[in-house]
């Protein structure tokens, strides 16, 4: 993610502390279930908001022991608030990490940290770090993020939301879709236009914004999946003030760049479970007695190859990244595999049920895959559409030919014989 510091601790040794450490606060995990419970096969949080309040808050717990023992932002460096260390101890810690029972996280937990917090960090002011990025880090604050807009998804640089300057404050006016976590965040990482004039990824500025100023209006969206974990929000005649921009004026765009590279490799990576995996399919086809006919065993064997090809793949970018520089278009690598993977999981899943997943027959964690089913589609576009991924990697690391421009003649307009 960023360039270690010049003096790293012996990995072996580090490795062995953390694992003493986390021995101290967290228990061992417990042996895999046979079958998981139907709140682990939801792809996106679908809880009432009293039992996500106190997920939120064992999160929260643990990630402030992290960040005291000194195991929160292993990559960023110490001046930015970080503790400087290669992504070959991040992966250690992951590995060692994954031996304990961590408290599940959440969206919001993983975009206050590991989007919103490192941004602040790297383009923040020192004072914007030391009030804000390291109560982030250590989720004193919790942070949503503001990007996505109805008429500008995947096209961010098309954003619609204005900031006005006015004296030492910015007036901002638009609407934001698909904030996970809005209810209860803190802060949101804003984008908004604040120069109509200039090429439109130069007149973006960043913002952070208080979730409970006036004019601002949250509104969940309730999802197929039954789940209301994402959100509209409306900002009408908000006031933020100048100290709240992040990075100069209309360096939005480098600080949105920089995030969403964070996101993609957290949707990609990362030891925070989302949705069914192959343990659950394989343990479910044992339920079912299928595991002997060969149809069933060749959809295994391909899903089981995937998700260590996946693994393989995180684990090779982040060790890559041990070199330095923030996260680069290899991130999308791993955040494709990670949308396949759960839409492969939740299809082999639903091919060895047939009818039991349309009804709830009282038999275990069968009905329950909906969940999954219905919340993988909204994990490809989660971090960036798949197409946008796909022209990441065609364009950044393929060197294929870029988009075609989009201002020539429509189809619909040319010459027909």
């Amino acid at each position: 993610m960023s360039k270690p510091d010049a003096e790293q601790p012996d990995l072996d040794a580090w490795r062995a502390r953390a694992a003493q450490w986390l021995a101290t606060v967290l228990e061992p995990a417990g042996a895999p279930r046979s079958v998981s419970p139907a709140g682990d096969l939801a792809v996106f949080h679908n809880l009432p908001d009293d039992e996500e309040r106190l997920l939120l808050e064992r999160c929260r717990a643990y990630q402030r022991a992290r960040f005291d023992a000194g195991y929160q932002a292993l990559t960023l460096p110490r001046d930015k608030g970080g503790a400087g260390l290669s992504a070959a101890h991040a992966a250690a810690f992951a590995q060692e990490e994954s031996a304990f029972a961590v408290p599940p996280s959440t969206e919001l937990i993983s975009v206050t940290v590991r989007l919103v917090g490192m941004a602040v960090s790297l383009f923040g002011t020192d004072g914007q770090r030391a009030t804000y990025a390291r109560a982030f880090l250590r989720t004193d604050l919790l942070a949503c993020q503001l990007f996505s807009e109805p008429g500008a998804g995947s096209d961010l640089a098309a954003l619609r939301t204005r900031a006005r300057r006015q004296g030492d404050a910015w007036v901002v006016d638009g609407q934001k879709v698909w904030t996970s976590g809005a209810q209860f965040a803190d802060y949101g990482l804003l984008l908004a236009r604040t120069d109509p004039d200039v090429v439109k990824q130069a007149g973006i500025t960043a913002f952070l914004v208080p979730m409970d100023a006036p004019g601002v209006v949250t509104r969940p969206i309730r999802q197929m999946s039954g789940g209301a974990s994402f959100n509209e929000v409306f900002l009408e005649g908000v006031r933020v003030p100048d100290a709240l921009r992040i990075g100069r004026p209309g360096q939005g765009w480098e600080v949105a760049t920089a995030t969403l590279a964070f996101e993609r490799t957290a949707s990609g990576g990362g030891n925070r479970r989302k949705g069914g995996t192959f343990a659950d399919v394989l343990a479910l086809a044992r339920s079912l007695g299928r595991t002997r006919d060969p149809l069933v065993r060749q959809q295994l064997a391909d899903l089981y190859v995937r998700s260590e090809l996946r693994a393989a793949t995180v684990d090779r970018v982040a060790r890559a990244s041990a070199a330095g520089g923030r996260p680069g278009p290899e991130a999308s690598l791993t955040k494709l595999m990670a949308s396949d993977l759960l839409t492969r999981t939740g299809q082999t899943a639903a091919d060895l049920m047939g009818a039991r997943i349309g009804a709830d027959t009282g038999e275990p964690d069968t009905f329950a895959w909906t969940q999954h089913l219905l919340g993988a589609p909204g994990y490809r576009l989660a971090g960036g559409t798949d197409q946008i991924q796909r022209n990441l990697i065609g364009e950044r690391v393929l060197g294929l030919p870029g988009e075609p421009r989009t201002d020539r003649v429509p189809f619909s307009q040319l010459p027909h014989s």
